[in-house]
């Protein structure tokens, strides 16, 4: 997906000089796209997370502790956007 994205952004600069408004409502929408492509990854891989520990009492202190690496993780992937 981040090649098709590149490419994406690549034919919209390309044609900034033919059509230099349409090109910016090109990567308008792209990124709009790509940020919601974002959000999506990041909300299911948060689920996935929250599957890992959340199921009661019955989870383990290392199972917490891998839980939170995970986090940790993911947060540093976060701050990385």
């Amino acid at each position: 997906e981040v090649g098709d994205f590149r490419t994406r952004w690549i034919d919209i600069q390309t044609g900034f000089v033919d059509e230099p408004r349409r090109a910016v409502e090109q990567a308008d929408n792209l990124v709009a796209n790509l940020m919601k492509k974002l959000a999506e990854g990041f909300a299911n891989e948060r689920s996935g997370l929250e599957k890992q520990w959340d199921r009661g009492d019955n989870v383990s202190t290392e199972d917490l502790r891998v839980a939170l690496q995970r986090y940790r993780s993911f947060f540093d992937r976060l701050l990385k956007v």
